[in-house]
């Protein structure tokens, strides 16, 4: 039962590419990369400075012990202004212009060079397991690395039977 297919030079990187970006290629002088542009019908409204970002506390009272000469004048807390609407933007709106990202075309890579034997190695040194547990403690002692599902088999058997 095989839960996924694939075939390792489509689905590693063990070749080079056989298409590159043409580094040859540039971007033409025309081309707008910028999906989004300032409304040059907004305007600044002119009230819009008018309120300030806060306001003396209304509710706030001089304290009963204040003293104007040795504490200084009194001037009640600030709290923002519920009026207040902040710096002011242009609103932007859809590039009419816009053509999406600018791609370079693929051209074929001269380095590419095709292995049909890619998989094939002579000798595997090491083994690579990511393993997820909730216990620590498991060991792995035994790893086969094998087509042959007899030879497998029969590798196992032993192993079992210990």
């Amino acid at each position: 039962v095989s839960k996924e297919k694939g075939a390792l030079k489509e689905g590693w990187s063990f070749l080079k590419p056989k298409e590159i970006p043409d580094p040859k290629a540039k971007k033409p002088s025309d081309w707008i990369d910028e999906p989004m542009m300032v409304d040059p019908t907004s305007k600044k409204p002119a009230d819009w400075d008018k309120e300030p970002k806060t306001l003396a506390d209304p509710k706030a009272k001089k304290p009963d012990g204040w003293d104007d000469e040795e504490d200084g004048k009194w001037e009640a807390p600030q709290v923002p202004n519920p009026k207040y609407r902040g710096p002011w933007k242009q609103r932007m709106i859809k590039n009419p212009k816009y053509k999406g990202p600018w791609v370079a075309p693929n051209i074929p890579n001269p380095e590419f060079k095709d292995d049909d034997l890619v998989y094939k190695y002579d000798d595997f040194s090491y083994v690579g397991i990511d393993l997820w547990q909730v216990k620590s403690g498991t060991v792995f002692s035994n790893v086969l690395i094998t087509d042959n599902e007899k030879e497998a088999e029969e590798a196992r058997t032993p192993i079992l039977e210990e």
